[in-house]
């Protein structure tokens, strides 16, 4: 019987051995990808790295872009908006019962102005949505224009400001629009190409033109960005 026994297991294990490479490694889980390396380019480096091409909005609807959703932390009760104006608050507000915010101060650089209540603000799109599919975002699928929508993985991609300055910008970009701060130029320029180069997203001629022009004037900016997922 012992002998019978040792005869099985040595089939066995030739049997194994037998085997192709690939079926062993055919049960191992597949490797994690690669976390995105955040990358920092000067601004005029960074804004020559953007594609060039034609826009076109031909289909656009707002409604392709779901938002705001339920944010970074679904189980909190506070959607994507909600979480922004708490991470931007420079005096944090209180958070009640359904994410009702209380109270809070925030800056809205575009017009330099210190803002409360919560109400008085927008977030904005730092690219708008409209810029957006112009510019790429046409050929996404939903889910990944519902994530450009509710970007909370680059903290430049949406941004608490005055609803007046954000309803002045509308769906603009910087050779049509930019804030009316003196100081807030560099920063929104390297901002809109930190999104833009985050998303892979093109600009126009005249867009590119008035971000070099931006550049000129604000060497020691550095662009900041991660490519997103």
């Amino acid at each position: 019987m012992m002998i019978m026994m040792r005869s099985a297991v040595t089939a066995a294990a030739a049997l194994l051995l037998s085997l192709p490479v690939t079926a062993a490694h055919a049960a191992a889980p597949p490797a994690p990808p690669a976390a995105a390396v955040p990358q920092v380019l000067p601004i005029g480096v960074a804004v020559s790295a953007l594609p060039i091409a034609t826009e076109d909005r031909t289909g656009y609807q707002r409604s392709s872009f779901r938002h705001w959703n339920a944010g970074a932390n679904p189980s909190d009760g506070c959607n994507t908006r909600a979480e922004v104006l708490i991470a931007e608050a420079l005096e944090a507000p209180e958070v009640g019962p359904g994410c009702t915010l209380t109270g809070g101060v925030w800056w809205s650089y575009y017009d330099a102005r210190e803002v409360t209540p919560a109400g008085a603000l927008d977030i904005d799109h730092m690219v708008p949505l409209a810029e957006a599919w112009d510019s790429g975002a046409s050929s996404w699928t939903a889910q990944r224009r519902e994530a450009y929508a509710n970007d909370l993985g680059q903290p430049s991609s949406l941004v608490a400001v005055t609803a007046r300055s954000n309803r002045q910008k509308a769906d603009q970009d910087p050779a049509e629009w930019l804030p009316p701060a003196a100081d807030a130029l560099c920063r929104y320029g390297a901002e809109w190409t930190a999104t833009k180069l985050r998303w892979g997203l093109a600009v126009d001629e005249l867009e590119q033109d008035r971000l070099l022009d931006i550049a000129a004037s604000c060497g020691d900016t550095e662009v900041e960005f991660t490519p997103a997922p």
